[in-house]
């Protein structure tokens, strides 16, 4: 026993100097708009790093200095450039260049299913991929978002049979949840603390090791669950507050108030800070995460707000598609028929990441009703031809993500191009707009809140 301890400690010691020494060969599984960002900046610090991606497109573009994640993503593509041109990164679809990797960190999609339920396929492909050829000593970072006790029960378990080693003995693991969105990757990575759990005090100390070398905020070291549990609830209370704001935005076009002065003068009180309401919420983290944070549960405690929050920020779309009939109907249209043109169609301002945006959800409800509906959006190729051939001739301009090119657009040329000046705003990048049949998210009309008084 004490012979196997003491192996155990040499194997932590050597990794130990190699991090500090920066001759950590390091593994990244995944090269998304997590990994990749990830892969880049181990690398620009010195480490040598290979990405496992099962995109050979992807593997082709990156190991040609040509960054696959399209929008506007701050220094991302001239980092890639230099870090391929320097040696210090390449990928591959392969996972047995793993097998002399010192270090693993894993970044594979985690969503949930219809039921929402965790649906893990990527994550035990990479576990099962891995496992035979984890290198003895190897630490095992998760930076995927997963709900509480993954680590326990689906990661460690696949390693361990996969590779026929023992988890603090022959190999470390460690929970550490990223904090980046799209936009904001490198500039995230280096600024936004992050919660460091391992599966052994050995394991953290390792992983804060590792992180010291790319993160300059705090570092907080805990324990697997607990880092689990953290990530989870910090995206579950984003979307809570995002439904309140949702749900007061609601009750102002009920009333005929508008939502964004009763935010304003809201956020005046000391210790509030009411977020913006809108169109939907979209993405790989908050739509998921709430469910993720639930299930770790399982079963053993009442859930009621949680689910609340998600079917009132998932009924924004919805609501974005009644608001149009509505607008439509004052300009004496029915929406059968009606030529409907959606701005936007990722999830967030200029970013290419469509993942769960509520455009889709949007345009979707508006084609059951009956409506023609055309999409533009300049950041997702499939949808970035010139403008004005989508607007020409549209009855409806729906707009749902406040890109930076939008905001630029003059009202009076598109009202030109339309062929019924109806505008529906979901992200308030028009107050107002003179001259069309105006409505938007959180505006209530007071007229008629006194018609239906009378």
């Amino acid at each position: 026993m004490e012979a196997t301890t003491a192996g155990a400690d040499a194997l932590v010691a050597t990794l130990s100097h190699k991090i500090e020494e920066r001759q950590a060969l390091l593994g990244v599984i995944g090269l998304g708009y997590v990994g990749l960002p990830v892969a880049c900046r181990f690398a620009q610090e010195g480490f040598q790093v290979i990405g496992v991606e099962l995109k050979e497109e992807r593997v082709a573009a990156i190991n040609a200095g040509r960054c696959p994640i399209e929008g506007d993503e701050p220094g991302l593509a001239e980092l890639l450039a230099e870090v391929i041109a320097a040696g210090r990164f390449r990928a591959t679809t392969a996972y047995a260049p793993l097998a002399q990797a010192d270090v693993v960190l894993i970044n594979v999609e985690t969503p949930v299913d219809a039921h929402h339920r965790p649906h893990y396929a990527a994550l035990e492909a990479a576990c099962r991929s891995l496992g035979p050829r984890l290198r003895r000593g190897a630490l095992v970072v998760v930076e995927s978002t997963i709900a509480p006790g993954t680590m326990d029960r689906v990661v460690r378990p696949l390693l361990e049979e996969t590779s026929g080693q023992r988890v603090n003995q022959d190999f470390h693991l460690a929970a550490c949840p990223e904090r980046v969105m799209p936009g904001k990757l490198l500039h995230n990575l280096r600024t936004m603390s992050r919660v460091v759990g391992g599966s052994s005090p050995q394991a953290t100390e390792l992983a804060l090791k590792l992180y010291r070398c790319i993160v300059a905020a705090d570092l907080d070291a805990t324990d697997c669950l607990t880092a689990e549990i953290v990530k989870t609830a910090e995206n579950a209370y984003r979307d809570v507050q995002i439904a309140f704001a949702n749900e007061v935005a609601l009750i102002c076009e009920a009333a005929g108030a508008d939502v964004w002065r009763v935010r304003e003068l809201v956020n005046k009180s000391p210790g509030r800070a009411m977020l913006l309401p809108g169109a939907g919420v979209g993405g790989h983290c908050i739509p998921k995460d709430p469910w993720l944070l639930a299930h770790g549960a399982g079963g053993r405690a009442p859930l009621r707000l949680l689910p609340a929050a998600r079917a009132v920020n998932d009924f924004m779309p919805l609501h974005m598609a009644e608001l149009v009939v509505e607008a439509l109907a004052e300009a004496g249209l029915r929406i059968e028929g009606a030529r409907v043109a959606i701005l936007g169609y990722a999830y967030l301002e200029n970013s290419d990441d469509v993942r769960n945006t509520p455009s889709e959800p949007f345009a979707e409800r508006l084609r059951e009703l009956g409506a023609e509906v055309r999409i533009h959006d300049p950041y997702v190729r499939a949808y970035a031809g010139p403008l004005e051939e989508v607007l020409r001739g549209a009855d409806c301009l729906a707009l749902m993500v406040r890109h930076e090119p939008y905001l630029r657009l003059d009202l009076g040329t598109i009202k030109g191009w339309m062929r019924t000046p109806v505008l529906v705003d979901g992200r308030n990048a028009w107050p107002s707009a003179p001259g069309f049949i105006h409505r938007g998210i959180g505006r209530g009309d007071p007229r008629a809140l006194g018609r239906k008084e009378t």
